[in-house]
């Protein structure tokens, strides 16, 4: 008798369905839907173009990553968490709490259920919340911008709707707003959304020297949501520090920006049906990334948001 199906079989087959429907038959092809032509849309690349240079901000730009902290590099030389250890996304708003810490705060694993989980936990001296709020509403308007964090990984960045000239405080300039990002997570290349969130509205406590940043990430191409991100950044001697919790392999749908769909195909598409169900080789890599990238922002971002932040 023939088994059936894989739980994991199923869902890579109903995503090829999915980006089929979406982009057709050629959804490896670079050829692009109608609409997003090469001016709207950009391209993406590595390092730093020699117009980069010229913007206000290039002394900001270094040629490498910082590395990550040391008890990054250390989760990452070690194994996964056992799955009984790994707290559950309904935990998060309590686990990510204004005062106290979690039994993980470095580290990756799976639940049973297959949930993936990573937690990340940054020092950041001379670092206030408030120069996050301001760095999640300025860094995606072009990629130059986006290669500061990461200058090794990040290739492309782009906003549903650029708020950096709105009278607005900092936090609606990206909640409620949409980034669009091209980056490697280890070696395999992502194109990625993510949605951000109120986290009040979503159960956190957030005092007014903290600050909480919530994302949904979904891939651009195919219509799926693959989890959950949460940055929370609270005050600590000499500055802040910033507790990373990622929950992959929680999918949902949402609608398609048809014109970043047409661009990020036009970009060199990395989608790929097998991307959407994600194992313990991504989460590995996304806790170094994470680790990478905030300690490597941490070090100037003070001097950055004295410089061009409200």
């Amino acid at each position: 008798m023939r088994a059936g199906p894989t739980r994991r079989q199923m869902v890579i087959g109903a995503a090829a369905g999915v980006v089929a429907a979406v982009l057709g038959p050629s959804a490896k092809s670079s050829a692009a839907p109608r609409g997003g032509s090469v001016e709207e849309c950009g391209g993406r690349y590595q390092g730093y173009r020699e117009a980069d240079r010229g913007r206000p901000y290039a002394r900001y730009m270094a040629d490498r990553t910082a590395p990550a902290p040391a008890a990054v590099e250390d989760a990452y030389a070690g194994p996964a968490l056992k799955p009984d250890s790994v707290p559950e996304f309904a935990s998060i708003t309590t686990d990510l709490g204004a005062v106290g810490y979690s039994s993980i705060e470095t580290g990756y694993g799976q639940l049973a259920d297959g949930v993936v989980f990573v937690a990340v936990h940054t020092v950041m001296p001379r670092v206030t919340a408030a120069m996050w709020d301001w760095w999640f509403g300025w860094h995606s308007t072009e990629a130059a911008r986006y290669k500061l964090w990461h200058p090794d990984a990040h290739l492309y960045a782009a906003l549903a709707e650029d708020r950096t000239g709105f009278d607005i405080p900092d936090k609606a300039k990206y909640i409620g707003n949409t980034t669009f990002v091209d980056e490697y997570v280890g070696p395999k290349l992502q194109q990625l959304m993510i949605g951000f969130r109120d986290p009040v509205a979503h159960g956190f406590d957030v005092p007014v020297d903290q600050t909480v940043i919530l994302g949904r990430v979904g891939s651009v191409i195919a219509p799926v949501d693959l989890g959950w991100l949460a940055h929370q950044v609270r005050p600590c001697d000499g500055g802040a520090e910033m507790r990373s919790r990622f929950y992959l392999n929680l999918r949902g749908l949402h609608v398609p920006d048809l014109k970043q769909v047409a661009c990020a195909v036009r970009r060199g598409a990395s989608v790929d049906p097998a991307d959407l169900v994600i194992g313990l080789d991504l989460a590995r890599d996304l806790m170094l990334h994470c680790g990478q990238e905030m300690n490597h922002l941490a070090g100037f971002l003070p001097e950055l948001y004295a410089e061009f932040g409200s």
